[in-house]
């Protein structure tokens, strides 16, 4: 029953309640189940022990905080699967989504690259809309701008339908408006290689965006579906913001100011066109996006946000982490193998994919806590938490033809 679940906000105000209570006594007799108030710190979940702001602690409640790359999960075994079979979502995950602080998740994933793209996309958002509706006292598809907010309002967790590719585009145009229709609201053109669209970030020759791409960014467009260049090649990412009439996203990528020739990263000439296009972009967490060396931490990945900030203006900025709530360097050793192996050279993994203090369920209060230390007002924390990809979004979505 609804009325049995505890809801985000009562997580949080519980903890802070108890925090109070300890508050009296000393740090030092409080307990990991326990929580404790300290010099205007807080221990919001227990279980974890880690301290955050009264700052931190307001912002991230206040905030309609949107992950715009965030499966909910990365990789998993068919006895795993949450989306294949609902069932398998129980009590302990969900307790884990609430105490996030994310209100809403962008849960794209690479689907296509087969000889049927089309029915491959068509399952995977169908599988998807079956897991929100088997648990929809708990989860909420978004299909609008208002729902971000409605779904706040309703201790609910938003899904945001979208896919890394534009495979199931590439010899249908109506297949744009038949996967609205199925709730995809955003979309990458291409993902790492090269699609009939255009060129992806890791192919070897770095061609724009086809006729025919040039056709689907036109009906995207008339559709309001986001269009997205984050796996793109340069030459497809800047054909992109000429081409289409409305804001384009780099929903989760990173500076290659600071990370140079790695093709994940965007050159400052195409955040500065994402901006002129009255798009956003999403910041990641992954290791070999963020910095090229070690030690690479929680202040190399604020470097890019402070980089974007600065090049295109902060409200220009969002979150986009690129892992589930765990993060690549949980899942099972064998998955992980492989998927190391499914990428090129390029992408330069390391021992790690994952970023300490950020490869937990509330990461977001560990990214607040760095934007506060940066300087970064209440309004624009707000903004980058989730704000300034909803404002986006529905300027996007309201231009449906």
């Amino acid at each position: 029953m609804a009325n049995d679940r505890a809801t985000r906000r009562e997580l949080i105000k519980g903890g802070l309640a108890a925090a109070g209570l300890a508050a009296a006594g000393s740090a030092e007799g409080a307990t990991p189940e326990t929580p404790y108030i300290r010099r205007g710190r807080h221990v919001v979940f227990p279980q974890t022990g880690r301290e955050y702001s009264s700052r931190t602690v307001d912002l991230m409640e206040r905030a309609i905080v949107v992950d715009m790359l965030s499966p909910l999960q990365l990789q998993a075994t068919a006895e795993q699967n949450w989306i294949a079979d609902p069932a398998r979502f129980g009590p302990d995950q969900l307790a884990a989504y609430r105490s996030s602080g994310i209100t809403s998740f962008h849960v794209a994933v690479g689907v296509g690259g087969g000889r049927e793209p089309e029915l491959a996309v068509s399952n995977y958002l169908a599988a998807y809309n079956g897991f929100v509706a088997a648990h929809s006292d708990d989860f909420m598809r978004i299909d609008s701008a208002d729902d971000f907010s409605r779904a706040k309002a309703n201790d609910k967790i938003g899904i945001l339908l979208g896919v890394q590719n534009a495979e199931h585009f590439a010899f249908n145009l109506d297949m744009v408006d038949q996967a609205w229709a199925l709730g995809q609201r955003v979309s990458q053109l291409t993902y790492n290689s090269r699609n009939r669209i255009g060129n992806g970030a890791t192919e070897r020759v770095d061609g724009g965006i086809s006729d025919w791409g040039a056709a689907v960014v036109q009906r995207m467009n008339q559709a309001g579906m986001a269009i997205d260049v984050s796996h793109c090649g340069d030459a497809t990412t800047m054909d992109a913001f000429e081409l289409s009439e409305q804001p384009v996203l780099i929903t989760h990528s990173n500076s290659r100011a600071l990370v140079p020739n790695h093709p994940r990263c965007k050159p400052d000439e195409a955040i500065q066109a994402m901006a002129r296009s009255g798009g956003v972009m999403g910041i990641t967490s992954v290791r070999n996006f963020v910095l090229d060396h070690e030690p690479t931490t929680l202040d190399s990945m604020l470097d890019h946000y402070d980089h974007v900030a600065r090049l295109v203006g902060v409200e220009h900025l969002g979150l986009g982490s690129d892992i589930d709530l765990y993060g690549y360097d949980s899942i099972d050793p064998e998955l992980y193998a492989q998927l190391k192996a499914y990428y090129k050279g390029s992408y330069a993994f390391r021992d790690k994919i994952d970023i300490e203090g950020v490869d937990h369920p509330q990461r977001c209060y560990d990214l607040t806590e760095g934007l506060i230390a940066r300087g970064y007002s209440d309004d624009d924390i707000i903004g980058v938490l989730g704000g300034n990809f909803i404002r986006v979004l529905g300027e996007t979505w309201g231009s449906r033809s």
